[in-house]
């Protein structure tokens, strides 16, 4: 660690070797000769000292933050930096940001200190008593309590929460909290319009192991009074069933459609209302794409974009399409959905791609991002896990600098990764990986010294999951560790890793 901070960086040094000196000396001392209540008292100590590291962590993100240090290094964001620097997840990124904005001590313009936004309880958490599943609960009940409520009561009700916590669980924090949320608004009369716009959103979930995704979320009054009218003409009893071929679609209100054929489909739905709510949406969402009212998106249609195999395509059977959203769909949905669309066979081989412009158009055709979305599947860089469409194409080789639009130069890059492209010293650079190489023609970003001080190219294979099975398989294959034969079995690897897209293109995709 530098200490080019003079006497304080000096001191802060001291305390990283201190601390790694101490972690090292727990790491090799025996455990086995220690009582049980010795054994139970070093693991309190040990949950003491983390607990104490978060209110560091928060320190140490209100000084990168209150410096500008992610815009000085080219981070569109600190969440950004976060997870660059760190290498954890977006959700563990924005769940450190939101806990030094409540316990954080910032400062004004001026430099003057301010109290957290949660005092007792960043004073819990520094003391070591709380842990992170503590601040969550407190925060999650302080956060519902309505605007109208007065500031006294809000800051006795966070006292409260805080010392509750410092000896009970977490799950005894939002016992408490339901119970003080009645308390502070018994009639539930007491939320304005500002805690409505608070609440209002809509999420929705990561697609799970059988390709489905939670919606969950909390609609102000003027979207649910749009929303209904809308769930009563397209998910009435009959309308829109995937499982009725004879079922109406579109709006139950439209007069072309046949009031008899209406009331035959009704009487043989089973549906649930959740499913006929579900099945209404989904028809909306076909009639909205379908119109032609979202005009395009990137250079192209606002459609539904599936890439599939030739071997997908043939054997209609099996296996999953990729969407340039970064979904995932069953071949035989995708091939439904496809019935009346326009397909694009790309080939991939090493005889190159004739997609090409020179120096005669500086961007991009649409055919070069069809084939890009196919090829890359998202944003290249490292780590990124933006589908291709939140993504613009990028020249490998910057155009002011002599790159030309030809397929085997660009990629897809979302806007704020291409941002962080430049020749600043906090900057990345982008490169065709060698022809001798792993990945051959593929993009390679080569990160700034505050990331890799090797500066080792690395390629992005979060949109091709496959390639990393592969890549286990055959470090298993040259070393396998004991237990790991099964996994190395070209059977089972094969299967996992499939076709390695991109590989076999001769380009940079």
């Amino acid at each position: 660690m530098s200490s080019t901070g003079g006497s304080a960086g000096s001191r802060v040094a001291e305390h990283m070797s201190m601390l790694d000196a101490a972690v090292d000396g727990l790491l090799d001392a025996g455990l086995a000769e220690l009582s049980d209540s010795d054994l139970v008292e070093v693991m309190r100590g040990v949950e003491q000292w983390l607990r104490r590291a978060e209110a560091v962590s928060h320190r140490l993100v209100v000084e990168s933050v209150e410096r500008s240090v992610p815009a000085s290094l080219g981070y569109s964001s600190p969440k950004k930096l976060l997870i660059d620097v760190l290498r954890i997840s977006g959700a563990d990124a924005s769940a450190r940001l939101t806990a030094a904005r409540e316990l954080g001590v910032w400062h004004t313009m001026a430099g003057e200190p301010m109290p957290p936004v949660l005092p007792e309880t960043a004073a819990a958490q520094s003391d070591g008593d709380i842990g992170t599943d503590h601040v969550r609960a407190i925060a999650k009940v302080m956060r519902k309590i309505p605007h109208a409520v007065d500031n006294d009561a809000v800051a006795d009700a966070e006292a409260l929460l805080a010392n509750l916590a410092r000896s009970g669980t977490p799950e005894d924090v939002e016992q408490a909290g339901h119970r003080l949320l009645a308390y502070l608004n018994p009639d539930g009369n007491l939320g304005d319009d500002r805690d409505r716009k608070r609440r209002r959103g809509i999420s929705i979930g990561r697609q799970d192991t059988e390709l489905m995704s939670r919606i969950s979320g909390e609609l102000d009054p003027v979207a649910r009074a749009m929303l209904d009218p809308i769930l009563a003409k397209w998910a009435r009893p009959g309308m829109n069933n995937p499982d009725d071929p004879a079922s109406p679609a579109g709006d139950g209100e439209d007069p072309s459609i046949d009031r008899d054929l209406l009331a035959a489909a009704a009487a043989r739905d089973t549906r649930t209302a959740a499913q006929r709510n579900h099945d209404a949406f989904s028809a909306v969402f076909r009639a909205l794409l379908e119109s032609g009212v979202l005009g395009r998106h990137r250079g192209l249609p606002a459609t539904v974009i599936v890439t599939m195999t030739l071997e997908q395509l043939e054997q209609a059977v099996g296996g999953l399409a990729t969407t340039a959203t970064g979904g995932l769909l069953p071949i035989a949905d995708a091939l439904a959905l496809a019935e009346e669309a326009h397909p694009v066979l790309a080939l991939f081989d090493h005889v190159g791609r004739p997609l090409h412009l020179g120096r005669r158009r500086r961007l991009a055709n649409a055919d070069q991002r069809l084939a890009l979305i196919a090829a890359d599947g998202g944003c290249t860089r490292p780590g990124c896990s933006a589908p291709a469409s939140l993504c613009a194409v990028h020249h490998v080789t910057d155009w002011h600098k002599g790159g030309h639009t030809d397929i085997e130069g660009l990629a897809l890059v979302c806007d704020a990764c291409h941002a962080q492209v430049n020749d600043g010293p906090a900057g990345w650079a982008t490169r065709s990986a060698p022809h001798h190489s792993a990945y051959a023609g593929r993009t390679e970003w080569i990160p700034p010294a505050h990331i890799d001080p090797t500066r080792r190219p690395r390629i992005n294979h979060r949109h091709h999951p496959g390639e990393l099975i592969g890549d286990a398989r055959r470090q298993l294959t040259h070393s396998p560790p004991a237990g790991a034969a099964g996994l190395a079995a070209p059977g089972w690897a094969g299967r996992a890793a499939g076709p390695r897209r991109g590989a076999d293109w001769g380009g940079g995709g």
